[in-house]
């Protein structure tokens, strides 16, 4: 079982994309919002939903292979965690929306930030992921860098759907073998 975090300070698009494809770089993969601000993700299923009535069995635990993606729906954090610690047990991926200001959890934080010209955002960093833009930007050393995805694959992935073959998704892969601790 591995569960990772991610939040994205300066780009709300890139908060809501990179938990989908950090899970999709995996064969099964829990994504969880345990932003109450977060995004309408598809589906029904919802952490305050969960945490109002308890996880069910087949939350607990996945019935076969890919992504389930469980959005806040409202939830505050500290009963999120743990909901989000019971279901970490059984699914061998989970990954963790944070909302763009960071939360304190108890998992790996990997922040994720777009890689532009000027250092709008102020000083690059070793222990990030990068989403490249159309601007050629040299990256810092130590970092992970996202090819630019494709449109297809963006809007895929927000509508719900499974990606297993894009560059972007498998860029994603090295996150995992990776120690954000």
């Amino acid at each position: 079982m591995q569960v990772v975090a991610t939040w994205a300070p300066e780009d709300g698009i890139l908060g809501a994309l990179a938990p989908l494809g950090l899970a999709n770089a995996r064969p099964t993969c829990l994504v969880v919002d345990l932003d109450p601000a977060g995004p309408e993700y598809p589906g029904d299923l919802s952490l305050a939903d969960i945490i109002e009535r308890g996880p069910s069995r087949a939350e607990l635990s996945p019935s076969r292979s890919g992504v389930c993606v469980v959005k806040n729906g409202g939830a505050g954090a500290v009963d999120g965690i743990e909901v989000i610690h019971a279901m970490s047990v059984s699914w061998p991926c989970v990954v963790v929306r944070l909302p763009a200001a960071g939360l304190d959890v108890p998992w790996p934080s990997v922040k994720v930030r777009p890689l532009l010209p000027g250092n709008l955002f102020g000083r690059l960093e070793n222990r990030a992921v990068y989403q490249r833009s159309y601007w050629p930007v040299p990256a810092p050393e130590q970092s992970i860098v996202l090819p630019v995805p494709r449109p297809a694959v963006v809007a895929a992935l927000l509508a719900g759907n499974r990606i297993r073959r894009s560059p972007w998704i498998k860029a994603w892969g090295s996150v995992w073998d990776e120690s954000w601790g």
